[in-house]
């Protein structure tokens, strides 16, 4: 059961952030609605369709930049009052847009998650949770780790309000007053929360940064997973949910918008299982959705919100049909006007872009000119992909990218990426200098692009930082720098518990260091760990690396840092980066150190699958041009073996597939040849004259005699 849905563009307004537009309740049953969305400019919009236009029915003044939005009003009546906050402030406005609240939270940092419920408010900053009752303080948490949504739960079936916290660390936090009743661990760092049903409602759909979707029906003091969708076709990470029933079969159905511009609709089939019904690709991130009718009265849409504040709806109305050659176009006379307007409008812009135009040139010739630099706002995104083991940068500009620059002093692969259509060209670089770089690579745009995608691949031992150069087609030229560290244990990814069971090299702290200081060196080895000094005496991480599989904890507390891992190597690089920034400060360490050597087989045994792959790959690569002119030569490939034919066939997926992934087998190499140093290193030898024999073997690869080399 497919759906057909139309895009139709009504309006734009600045640059918005993650649910800041909403759709006001309709007055009748089959009625259009009224859209409320706010910008970074500070103006909350709201407007209307009539005659096929937007109307804005009110415009706020411009102001601070507006986060986060929420409809509210009195338990059992319509939804229709606006919530905005911006900084650690909320205001309330009417549907006829008078402001009747202004409520300063007294919050340090700004506010980044809002829920309204009632006369109840719950607003979120970083790491800081509150519950105000008619503006009057109930209750307050602190979180682990950064907050990104919040929701709350109230239906008849459950005897209090349930607020939920979506935290960075995979984990979504259920309150009970001021204190965590329980938490729930869900496979991605959760971005967004959503009711599925607002009236009745104890199911929350979320959403993750990368890319998954889930049910959780939540309970008083415990939660049951419903259903999980996976990321299996590589798609953006979730930025908003909906629930709206577009396909008409009497079930809501899940509205979703990613960052990479891709609106789906899921519905569900008789067993209750989503199944997507409809996809359709924006050039830019989705903000917001909403299911709803705008356009029409009686025709349902999905309306979306994108990034650089472009309002889009998927309406269920039909086009007009296209007139094709020889038909006669009969445009009604509303379209005509529309037209007749358009042109008349495009018209005076063109006009005034002229005068700006004299009145720039004037006015930077004369002897009292000042250069006045265009802000342009950057949205960016640096994760970790769990499925390759690389990094993702996404950049997106509110106007088209002229060209990036990307430099780095660490060494680092990038890797191909199909949605990126600019032209990259590298310059040679000189790494042997004390300030050097390993890489500058320089992507030059198609007109038009305001989102660029990128995938690079760290060594883990080599750190440093990857800087990002962004300039767009603005006059006069600006660039905008970002920066992004690469740390020294970058693969790692967090973890909520690791297997016990495995042979573990330890590493022992003992000094005269604080909790923070301790935990601000954890913070520059490992990623996915959060910057505030945790709560509490102590602490325990779990990490897996992304790339091997491999695992590690640590252990801290004021004085004493202990980590455990399966990877000689893992300890090696933590050993060097903790002596070194205990080194920075003066701090003199007490390190000791218990090494399994049945861990080293136990990791070279988790790499033999990896390279016995890509060693296997890499011949079928060398392969193929003989087996080509061998099959051009004999006119047909029949007289090949199976296995040869079989390479032939496959030829395009496998040097598609070799061209992806470059310098893998080089990178394996290096883990072992590394695993080969640190073991012997903590026994005090040096084995580095040894490294050739060591890739001797590696040439001609057999997991046996590779672990006899070892031993």
């Amino acid at each position: 059961m497919e759906i057909h849905l139309n895009r139709v563009d009504y309006i734009q307004v600045g640059v918005t952030s993650q649910k800041t537009m909403r759709l006001l309740p309709a007055l009748g049953k089959k009625a259009t609605q009224k859209v409320a969305i706010a910008d970074h400019d500070g103006i909350l919009t709201c407007f209307g369709m009539k005659k096929g236009e937007a109307v804005p029915m009110f415009k706020t003044l411009p102001g601070q930049k507006i986060a986060r939005m929420d409809l509210g009003g009195a338990v059992g009546t319509p939804q229709e009052k606006i919530f905005v906050c911006s900084g650690s402030q909320v205001r309330g406005f009417t549907k006829k847009g008078k402001q009747f609240l202004t409520f300063e939270a007294n919050l340090t940092e700004s506010i980044n998650a809002m829920h309204v419920s009632g006369a109840d408010l719950f607003v979120c900053a970083s790491y800081i949770y509150n519950h105000y009752c008619d503006c009057k303080d109930q209750d307050y948490y602190l979180s682990g780790d950064k907050i990104n949504d919040i929701t709350c739960l109230s239906s008849e079936n459950l005897t209090r309000l349930i607020p939920v916290l979506a935290c960075q660390d995979r984990v979504l936090r259920v309150l009970q007053g001021s204190e965590l009743a329980y938490d729930i661990e869900v496979p991605g760092p959760p971005s967004v929360l959503e009711l599925y049903n607002r009236d009745k409602g104890e199911e929350i759909l979320y959403g993750t940064t990368d890319g998954k979707i889930g049910l959780v029906q939540i309970g008083e003091d415990s939660a049951v997973t419903k259903w999980e969708i996976d990321n299996d076709k590589k798609k953006g990470g979730i930025l908003c949910i909906d629930t709206y029933d577009i396909v008409g079969d009497g079930v809501n159905d899940v509205l979703v918008g990613r960052d990479d511009g891709t609106v789906e609709v899921y519905g569900f089939d008789s067993t209750n299982e989503p199944a997507l019904r409809f996809e359709h690709v924006l050039s830019e991130s989705v903000t917001s959705i909403q299911g709803g009718c705008v356009g029409k009265e009686s025709y349902d849409e999905v309306l979306t919100a994108t990034y650089t504040g472009w309002v889009t709806g998927l309406t269920t109305e039909p086009q007009k049909a296209e007139a094709g050659p020889g038909d006669e176009v009969k445009m009604s006379k509303e379209t005509q006007s529309k037209v007749e307007a358009l042109r008349a409008e495009l018209e005076q812009l063109q006009v005034k872009v002229l005068q700006g135009r004299e009145q720039y040139q004037q006015t930077s010739q004369s002897s009292t000119a000042v250069s006045a630099v265009p802000v342009f706002s950057v949205n960016d995104k640096f994760t970790l992909c769990q499925d390759d083991a690389s990094y993702s940068l996404t950049l997106e500009v509110q106007t088209a990218i002229d060209n990036l620059l990307l430099q780095s002093d660490v060494p680092i692969d990038l890797l191909d990426v199909d949605k990126n259509s600019a032209v990259v060209s590298f310059s040679e670089c000189d790494s042997e200098q004390p300030n050097g770089n390993f890489l500058l690579a320089t992507y030059r745009c198609q007109a038009n692009t305001t989102r660029l995608e990128l995938k690079v691949r760290s060594i883990e031992g080599q750190y440093g930082t990857l800087q990002a150069y962004i300039t767009p087609r603005l006059q006069p030229k600006t660039c905008q720098v970002r920066q992004y560290q690469i740390k020294p244990l970058s693969l790692h990814q967090r973890t909520h518990s690791i297997d016990q069971d495995r042979p573990m090299n330890r590493l022992n702290l003992v000094g005269q260091f604080s909790f923070a200081e301790i935990h601000s060196w954890v913070v520059f080895c490992l990623p996915e760990v959060p910057e505030k000094t945790p709560a509490g005496d102590s602490i325990t991480f779990y990490f897996h690396n992304t790339f091997l599989g491999t695992q590690l904890e640590a252990t801290y507390c004021k004085g004493e840092g202990h980590f455990r891992s399966d990877n000689i190597s893992t300890i090696s690089i933590l050993n060097d980066v903790l002596s070194k920034e205990a080194t920075k400060r003066k701090i003199n360490l007490n390190i000791s150190y218990d090494i399994s050597d049945d861990s080293v087989s136990h990791t070279l045994k988790m790499i033999h699958p990896k390279l016995e792959y890509q060693l296997l790959l890499a011949r079928k690569v060398q392969l193929i041009d003989a087996l080509k002119e061998l099959q051009v030569h004999e006119g047909n490939a029949d007289f090949l073996i199976p296995e040869y034919r079989n390479i032939l066939d496959e030829s395009a997926n496998l040097l598609e597939e070799y061209k992806k992934q470059p310098a893998h087998l080089e990178r394996l190499y290096g883990m072992i040849t590394d695993l080969f140093i640190d073991k012997f290193k903590f026994k005090g030898q040096n084995v580095k004259t040894r490294v050739s024999s060591l890739l001797e073997i590696l040439d001609n690869y057999d997991l046996n005699s590779l672990l006899e080399f070892f031993q």
